[in-house]
Protein backbone atom coordinates (compact mmCIF):
# COMPACT_ATOMS: atom_id res chain seq x y z
CA UNK A 1 0.00 0.00 0.00
CA UNK A 2 3.01 2.32 0.47
CA UNK A 3 6.48 2.28 -1.01
CA UNK A 4 9.31 4.78 -1.18
CA UNK A 5 10.36 4.20 -4.77
CA UNK A 6 13.71 5.52 -6.04
CA UNK A 7 16.53 5.06 -8.51
CA UNK A 8 20.12 6.32 -8.46
CA UNK A 9 21.76 8.04 -11.41
CA UNK A 10 24.62 6.09 -13.00
CA UNK A 11 27.97 7.09 -11.51
CA UNK A 12 28.99 8.64 -14.81
CA UNK A 13 26.05 11.04 -14.63
CA UNK A 14 26.41 12.02 -10.96
CA UNK A 15 27.44 15.67 -10.80
CA UNK A 16 30.61 16.22 -8.69
CA UNK A 17 30.62 19.00 -6.10
CA UNK A 18 33.13 21.83 -6.06
CA UNK A 19 34.91 23.93 -8.68
CA UNK A 20 38.66 23.67 -8.12
CA UNK A 21 38.47 20.25 -6.47
CA UNK A 22 35.74 18.08 -7.95
CA UNK A 23 34.63 15.59 -5.35
CA UNK A 24 31.93 13.06 -4.58
CA UNK A 25 30.71 12.52 -1.04
CA UNK A 26 27.96 10.36 0.44
CA UNK A 27 25.09 12.76 -0.15
CA UNK A 28 26.15 13.46 -3.75
CA UNK A 29 26.24 9.74 -4.50
CA UNK A 30 22.49 9.57 -3.90
CA UNK A 31 21.65 11.78 -6.89
CA UNK A 32 18.66 10.23 -8.62
CA UNK A 33 14.87 10.28 -8.60
CA UNK A 34 12.11 9.24 -6.22
CA UNK A 35 8.39 9.10 -5.54
CA UNK A 36 6.06 7.74 -2.88
CA UNK A 37 3.62 5.05 -3.97
CA UNK A 38 0.33 5.24 -2.06
CA UNK A 39 -2.01 2.55 -3.33
CA UNK A 40 -2.80 3.56 -6.92
CA UNK A 41 -1.43 7.09 -6.47
CA UNK A 42 2.16 8.32 -6.84
CA UNK A 43 3.19 11.35 -4.83
CA UNK A 44 6.07 13.41 -6.26
CA UNK A 45 5.21 12.36 -9.82
CA UNK A 46 4.98 15.23 -12.30
CA UNK A 47 2.19 15.54 -14.83
CA UNK A 48 2.99 14.55 -18.40
CA UNK A 49 2.99 18.19 -19.47
CA UNK A 50 5.43 19.25 -16.76
CA UNK A 51 7.64 16.23 -17.45
CA UNK A 52 7.98 17.24 -21.10
CA UNK A 53 8.58 20.88 -20.15
CA UNK A 54 11.36 19.98 -17.68
CA UNK A 55 13.02 17.75 -20.25
CA UNK A 56 12.97 20.55 -22.81
CA UNK A 57 14.38 23.06 -20.30
CA UNK A 58 17.23 20.75 -19.27
CA UNK A 59 18.62 20.64 -22.79
CA UNK A 60 20.40 17.38 -21.99
CA UNK A 61 20.25 14.41 -24.29
CA UNK A 62 20.75 12.09 -21.32
CA UNK A 63 17.81 13.42 -19.33
CA UNK A 64 16.21 10.35 -17.72
CA UNK A 65 12.90 9.34 -19.24
CA UNK A 66 10.86 9.26 -16.05
CA UNK A 67 8.23 11.60 -14.59
CA UNK A 68 9.52 11.77 -11.00
CA UNK A 69 11.30 14.35 -8.89
CA UNK A 70 15.01 14.52 -9.75
CA UNK A 71 17.05 15.22 -6.64
CA UNK A 72 19.27 13.55 -4.05
CA UNK A 73 17.48 10.52 -2.63
CA UNK A 74 19.23 11.18 0.68
CA UNK A 75 17.09 14.30 1.08
CA UNK A 76 13.86 12.31 1.14
CA UNK A 77 15.49 9.68 3.38
CA UNK A 78 16.80 12.26 5.88
CA UNK A 79 13.49 14.12 5.99
CA UNK A 80 11.50 10.92 6.53
CA UNK A 81 13.75 9.92 9.44
CA UNK A 82 13.41 13.41 10.94
CA UNK A 83 9.62 13.13 10.62
CA UNK A 84 9.40 9.55 11.88
CA UNK A 85 9.21 10.11 15.67
CA UNK A 86 6.41 12.66 15.29
CA UNK A 87 4.55 10.64 12.65
CA UNK A 88 4.59 7.55 14.90
CA UNK A 89 3.42 9.39 18.02
CA UNK A 90 -0.33 8.66 18.35
CA UNK A 91 -2.50 11.76 18.09
CA UNK A 92 -5.08 12.02 20.90
CA UNK A 93 -8.67 11.66 19.72
CA UNK A 94 -9.55 15.26 20.59
CA UNK A 95 -6.75 16.58 18.32
CA UNK A 96 -7.44 14.44 15.25
CA UNK A 97 -9.72 17.05 13.66
CA UNK A 98 -7.09 19.73 14.27
CA UNK A 99 -4.19 17.81 12.70
CA UNK A 100 -6.43 16.83 9.80
CA UNK A 101 -7.52 20.40 9.05
CA UNK A 102 -5.93 22.85 6.62
CA UNK A 103 -3.84 25.62 8.20
CA UNK A 104 -4.06 28.19 5.40
CA UNK A 105 -6.74 30.28 7.13
CA UNK A 106 -5.08 30.46 10.54
CA UNK A 107 -4.57 33.87 12.07
CA UNK A 108 -1.74 33.08 14.48
CA UNK A 109 -2.17 34.79 17.88
CA UNK A 110 1.05 35.62 19.70
CA UNK A 111 0.69 33.21 22.62
CA UNK A 112 3.01 30.38 23.72
CA UNK A 113 0.13 27.89 23.40
CA UNK A 114 -0.70 28.91 19.84
CA UNK A 115 2.97 28.67 18.95
CA UNK A 116 3.20 25.21 20.53
CA UNK A 117 0.18 24.00 18.56
CA UNK A 118 1.46 25.51 15.32
CA UNK A 119 4.90 23.91 15.76
CA UNK A 120 3.35 20.53 16.64
CA UNK A 121 1.17 20.74 13.53
CA UNK A 122 4.13 21.70 11.35
CA UNK A 123 6.30 18.90 12.74
CA UNK A 124 3.94 16.42 11.03
CA UNK A 125 4.80 17.87 7.62
CA UNK A 126 7.41 16.36 5.31
CA UNK A 127 9.73 19.08 4.05
CA UNK A 128 9.47 19.64 0.28
CA UNK A 129 10.54 23.28 0.32
CA UNK A 130 13.53 22.53 -1.90
CA UNK A 131 11.15 21.73 -4.79
CA UNK A 132 9.33 24.21 -6.99
CA UNK A 133 5.77 24.18 -5.68
CA UNK A 134 6.38 20.89 -3.89
CA UNK A 135 3.32 19.23 -2.33
CA UNK A 136 2.43 19.71 1.31
CA UNK A 137 2.56 16.22 2.87
CA UNK A 138 1.28 15.75 6.41
CA UNK A 139 1.49 12.45 8.34
CA UNK A 140 -0.22 11.44 11.59
CA UNK A 141 -1.09 8.30 13.54
CA UNK A 142 -4.36 7.38 15.23
CA UNK A 143 -4.77 4.49 17.66
CA UNK A 144 -7.82 3.11 19.44
CA UNK A 145 -8.91 -0.21 20.95
CA UNK A 146 -9.34 -1.90 17.57
CA UNK A 147 -7.12 -0.08 15.05
CA UNK A 148 -3.75 1.57 14.50
CA UNK A 149 -3.50 3.67 11.34
CA UNK A 150 -1.20 6.21 9.69
CA UNK A 151 -2.80 8.91 7.53
CA UNK A 152 -1.06 10.88 4.79
CA UNK A 153 -2.74 14.08 3.59
CA UNK A 154 -1.43 16.01 0.60
CA UNK A 155 -2.10 19.28 -1.13
CA UNK A 156 -0.40 20.68 -4.24
CA UNK A 157 0.15 24.45 -4.32
CA UNK A 158 -0.73 26.21 -7.56
CA UNK A 159 2.10 27.46 -9.76
CA UNK A 160 0.98 30.90 -11.06
CA UNK A 161 3.05 30.26 -14.19
CA UNK A 162 1.28 26.92 -14.72
CA UNK A 163 4.59 25.14 -15.34
CA UNK A 164 4.88 22.83 -12.33
CA UNK A 165 2.03 20.36 -12.01
CA UNK A 166 1.96 17.05 -10.19
CA UNK A 167 -0.01 14.05 -11.37
CA UNK A 168 -3.17 12.89 -9.66
CA UNK A 169 -5.64 14.76 -7.45
CA UNK A 170 -4.52 18.18 -6.23
CA UNK A 171 -5.38 17.16 -2.68
CA UNK A 172 -6.41 14.06 -0.81
CA UNK A 173 -5.56 11.67 1.97
CA UNK A 174 -4.63 8.03 2.29
CA UNK A 175 -4.85 5.81 5.37
CA UNK A 176 -2.93 2.59 5.95
CA UNK A 177 -1.96 0.35 8.87
CA UNK A 178 0.91 1.86 10.87
CA UNK A 179 2.90 -1.38 10.63
CA UNK A 180 2.88 -1.07 6.83
CA UNK A 181 4.17 2.48 7.03
CA UNK A 182 6.91 1.44 9.44
CA UNK A 183 7.88 -1.50 7.22
CA UNK A 184 8.02 0.78 4.14
CA UNK A 185 10.43 3.15 5.90
CA UNK A 186 12.61 0.21 6.96
CA UNK A 187 12.63 -1.10 3.38
CA UNK A 188 13.51 2.36 2.03
CA UNK A 189 16.40 2.62 4.47
CA UNK A 190 17.66 -0.88 3.69
CA UNK A 191 17.49 -0.38 -0.07
CA UNK A 192 19.27 2.98 0.01
CA UNK A 193 22.00 1.77 2.37
CA UNK A 194 22.56 -1.29 0.18
CA UNK A 195 22.74 0.80 -3.00
CA UNK A 196 25.35 3.18 -1.56
CA UNK A 197 27.30 0.27 -0.04
CA UNK A 198 27.64 -1.19 -3.54
CA UNK A 199 29.03 2.12 -4.78
CA UNK A 200 31.49 2.29 -1.92
CA UNK A 201 32.72 -1.25 -2.65
CA UNK A 202 33.16 -0.32 -6.31
CA UNK A 203 35.30 2.69 -5.40
CA UNK A 204 37.41 0.57 -3.06
CA UNK A 205 38.05 -1.87 -5.90
CA UNK A 206 38.36 0.41 -8.93
CA UNK A 207 39.04 3.81 -7.44
CA UNK A 208 37.10 7.03 -8.17
CA UNK A 209 36.11 8.18 -11.66
CA UNK A 210 38.82 10.05 -13.54
CA UNK A 211 39.24 13.65 -12.44
CA UNK A 212 37.15 13.22 -9.26
CA UNK A 213 38.43 13.06 -5.70
CA UNK A 214 36.87 10.80 -3.07
CA UNK A 215 37.91 10.58 0.57
CA UNK A 216 37.30 6.85 0.79
CA UNK A 217 37.93 6.56 4.54
CA UNK A 218 35.45 9.36 5.23
CA UNK A 219 32.95 7.81 2.83
CA UNK A 220 33.18 4.43 4.56
CA UNK A 221 32.81 6.06 7.98
CA UNK A 222 29.76 8.08 6.91
CA UNK A 223 28.14 5.00 5.40
CA UNK A 224 28.62 3.11 8.67
CA UNK A 225 27.27 6.05 10.69
CA UNK A 226 24.19 6.51 8.52
CA UNK A 227 23.22 2.85 8.83
CA UNK A 228 22.43 3.69 12.47
CA UNK A 229 20.16 6.64 11.77
CA UNK A 230 16.97 4.62 11.31
CA UNK A 231 17.34 2.85 14.65
CA UNK A 232 17.98 6.17 16.37
CA UNK A 233 14.87 7.69 14.75
CA UNK A 234 12.74 4.69 15.78
CA UNK A 235 13.86 5.05 19.40
CA UNK A 236 13.39 8.81 19.60
CA UNK A 237 10.25 10.00 21.42
CA UNK A 238 8.84 13.54 21.10
CA UNK A 239 8.39 15.50 24.32
CA UNK A 240 4.97 16.86 23.47
CA UNK A 241 3.27 19.22 25.92
CA UNK A 242 -0.27 18.06 25.22
CA UNK A 243 -1.88 20.68 27.46
CA UNK A 244 -0.16 23.49 25.53
CA UNK A 245 -1.02 21.92 22.15
CA UNK A 246 -4.68 21.53 23.13
CA UNK A 247 -4.90 25.10 24.40
CA UNK A 248 -3.17 26.40 21.28
CA UNK A 249 -5.42 24.38 18.99
CA UNK A 250 -8.49 25.92 20.63
CA UNK A 251 -7.00 29.38 20.24
CA UNK A 252 -6.19 28.85 16.58
CA UNK A 253 -9.66 27.54 15.82
CA UNK A 254 -11.29 30.47 17.63
CA UNK A 255 -9.11 33.00 15.82
CA UNK A 256 -9.99 31.42 12.47
CA UNK A 257 -13.72 31.48 13.27
CA UNK A 258 -13.50 35.12 14.39
CA UNK A 259 -11.66 36.08 11.19
CA UNK A 260 -14.59 34.73 9.14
Amino acid sequence: MIRFHFGLAPIGRVEPWGDQYRTLHWFALTEGWYCIDLGDHELLRYSDRTTELLRAQSGRQATPQHPYVDYYVARLWEDMLALLPTALEPVPADLVDFIGSASADWSLPETPEAEAASIWYGDHTLDTGYLWFGPHLRWWRTVDETSDFLTVAWHHPTDPESEIEFAGPSSGRFTLPTDEFRSAVVEFDRNLMSAIARRVRKFRTLGPPMGIEIDLDLLVHEQQTRTQWLGEAMRRRPETDWDAVRAGARTLRQSTSAAH
